[in-house]
Protein backbone atom coordinates (compact mmCIF):
# COMPACT_ATOMS: atom_id res chain seq x y z
CA UNK A 1 0.00 0.00 0.00
CA UNK A 2 1.01 3.46 -0.96
CA UNK A 3 1.53 6.24 2.35
CA UNK A 4 -1.83 7.85 2.70
CA UNK A 5 -1.62 11.52 1.53
CA UNK A 6 -1.84 14.51 3.78
CA UNK A 7 -5.44 15.20 3.15
CA UNK A 8 -6.26 11.87 4.01
CA UNK A 9 -4.31 12.44 6.89
CA UNK A 10 -6.01 15.34 7.84
CA UNK A 11 -9.52 13.89 7.38
CA UNK A 12 -8.69 10.96 10.18
CA UNK A 13 -7.20 13.71 12.35
CA UNK A 14 -10.40 15.72 12.13
CA UNK A 15 -12.92 13.02 12.57
CA UNK A 16 -11.11 11.69 15.35
CA UNK A 17 -11.33 15.33 16.74
CA UNK A 18 -15.27 15.37 16.21
CA UNK A 19 -15.26 11.28 17.90
CA UNK A 20 -13.77 12.73 21.51
CA UNK A 21 -16.28 15.71 20.71
CA UNK A 22 -19.04 15.39 24.08
CA UNK A 23 -22.08 14.11 22.60
CA UNK A 24 -24.67 16.66 20.97
CA UNK A 25 -21.41 19.25 21.11
CA UNK A 26 -20.93 20.69 17.29
CA UNK A 27 -17.12 21.55 16.84
CA UNK A 28 -16.19 25.08 14.88
CA UNK A 29 -14.13 24.58 11.98
CA UNK A 30 -11.83 27.13 13.34
CA UNK A 31 -11.55 24.60 16.88
CA UNK A 32 -10.38 21.51 14.93
CA UNK A 33 -8.21 23.40 12.76
CA UNK A 34 -6.09 24.84 15.94
CA UNK A 35 -6.32 21.84 17.76
CA UNK A 36 -5.63 19.43 15.18
CA UNK A 37 -2.97 21.84 13.34
CA UNK A 38 -4.89 21.58 9.84
CA UNK A 39 -5.43 24.89 7.30
CA UNK A 40 -8.19 25.95 8.03
CA UNK A 41 -9.27 26.09 4.43
CA UNK A 42 -8.06 22.75 3.47
CA UNK A 43 -9.89 21.69 6.06
CA UNK A 44 -13.00 23.32 5.20
CA UNK A 45 -12.80 21.48 1.38
CA UNK A 46 -12.34 17.73 3.40
CA UNK A 47 -15.48 18.52 6.10
CA UNK A 48 -17.94 19.46 2.69
CA UNK A 49 -16.17 16.01 0.96
CA UNK A 50 -17.43 14.17 4.32
CA UNK A 51 -20.24 15.78 4.92
CA UNK A 52 -21.90 14.77 1.28
CA UNK A 53 -20.76 11.39 1.85
CA UNK A 54 -22.95 11.98 4.56
CA UNK A 55 -19.66 11.26 7.40
CA UNK A 56 -20.58 14.34 9.05
CA UNK A 57 -23.05 17.16 9.54
CA UNK A 58 -23.15 20.89 10.23
CA UNK A 59 -25.41 22.96 11.88
CA UNK A 60 -25.35 27.20 11.11
CA UNK A 61 -25.64 29.48 13.79
CA UNK A 62 -24.65 30.61 18.07
CA UNK A 63 -23.93 26.60 18.70
CA UNK A 64 -23.22 25.46 15.55
CA UNK A 65 -20.78 23.44 13.95
CA UNK A 66 -19.53 20.08 12.43
CA UNK A 67 -20.95 16.52 14.04
CA UNK A 68 -20.63 13.19 12.89
CA UNK A 69 -23.47 12.11 11.30
CA UNK A 70 -22.98 8.38 12.20
CA UNK A 71 -21.59 6.68 15.12
CA UNK A 72 -17.85 6.32 15.53
CA UNK A 73 -18.28 2.63 15.72
CA UNK A 74 -20.02 2.72 12.27
CA UNK A 75 -16.87 5.11 10.51
CA UNK A 76 -13.88 2.93 9.33
CA UNK A 77 -10.68 4.11 8.63
CA UNK A 78 -10.50 1.74 5.52
CA UNK A 79 -14.05 4.09 4.36
CA UNK A 80 -12.40 7.03 4.82
CA UNK A 81 -8.99 6.34 2.75
CA UNK A 82 -11.26 5.50 0.10
CA UNK A 83 -13.16 8.45 -0.29
CA UNK A 84 -9.59 10.68 0.42
CA UNK A 85 -7.33 8.52 -1.31
CA UNK A 86 -9.33 6.22 -3.74
CA UNK A 87 -8.57 2.54 -3.58
CA UNK A 88 -6.37 0.75 -1.17
CA UNK A 89 -4.30 -1.68 -3.26
CA UNK A 90 -0.87 -1.42 -3.42
CA UNK A 91 -1.13 -2.37 -7.59
CA UNK A 92 -3.94 -1.60 -9.75
CA UNK A 93 -4.76 -5.23 -10.93
CA UNK A 94 -5.29 -5.57 -7.28
CA UNK A 95 -8.11 -2.92 -6.78
CA UNK A 96 -11.71 -4.04 -5.89
CA UNK A 97 -12.99 -0.77 -7.11
CA UNK A 98 -10.67 0.47 -9.70
CA UNK A 99 -9.21 -2.84 -11.31
CA UNK A 100 -6.74 -2.49 -14.38
CA UNK A 101 -4.55 -4.94 -15.53
CA UNK A 102 -0.72 -4.05 -15.09
CA UNK A 103 0.32 -3.08 -18.69
CA UNK A 104 3.54 -4.96 -18.07
CA UNK A 105 1.84 -7.95 -17.37
CA UNK A 106 1.51 -11.00 -19.00
CA UNK A 107 -0.34 -13.17 -16.75
CA UNK A 108 -1.79 -12.06 -13.62
CA UNK A 109 -2.36 -16.07 -12.43
CA UNK A 110 1.45 -16.86 -12.56
CA UNK A 111 2.63 -13.53 -12.06
CA UNK A 112 4.60 -13.82 -8.50
CA UNK A 113 4.43 -9.93 -7.70
CA UNK A 114 1.17 -9.90 -7.89
CA UNK A 115 0.85 -12.89 -5.32
CA UNK A 116 2.97 -11.33 -3.05
CA UNK A 117 1.25 -7.70 -2.95
CA UNK A 118 -2.41 -9.64 -2.81
CA UNK A 119 -1.37 -10.82 0.69
CA UNK A 120 -0.46 -7.37 1.92
CA UNK A 121 -3.62 -5.85 0.19
CA UNK A 122 -5.72 -8.12 2.32
CA UNK A 123 -4.06 -7.78 5.16
CA UNK A 124 -4.21 -4.12 4.98
CA UNK A 125 -7.99 -4.36 3.92
CA UNK A 126 -8.71 -6.03 6.62
CA UNK A 127 -7.22 -3.86 9.34
CA UNK A 128 -8.44 -0.45 7.53
CA UNK A 129 -11.96 -1.69 7.31
CA UNK A 130 -12.37 -3.19 10.64
CA UNK A 131 -10.95 -0.56 12.35
CA UNK A 132 -13.80 2.66 13.65
CA UNK A 133 -13.03 6.06 14.66
CA UNK A 134 -14.39 4.56 18.01
CA UNK A 135 -11.13 2.14 17.80
CA UNK A 136 -9.05 5.01 17.57
CA UNK A 137 -10.09 6.57 20.53
CA UNK A 138 -10.22 4.27 22.59
CA UNK A 139 -7.65 4.04 25.15
CA UNK A 140 -7.87 0.74 26.07
CA UNK A 141 -6.96 0.03 22.33
CA UNK A 142 -3.73 -1.75 21.86
CA UNK A 143 -0.69 0.22 20.08
CA UNK A 144 1.50 -1.33 17.46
Amino acid sequence: MALISQRAKYALRALVALAKAPPGRPLLIAEIAREQAIPKKFLEQILLEMKRAGIVTSRRGRLGGYALLRAPAAITFGEVLRLIDGPIAPLPCLSRVAYRRCVDCTDEASCEIRKVFARVAVATREVLDSTTLADAVDDRAPVF
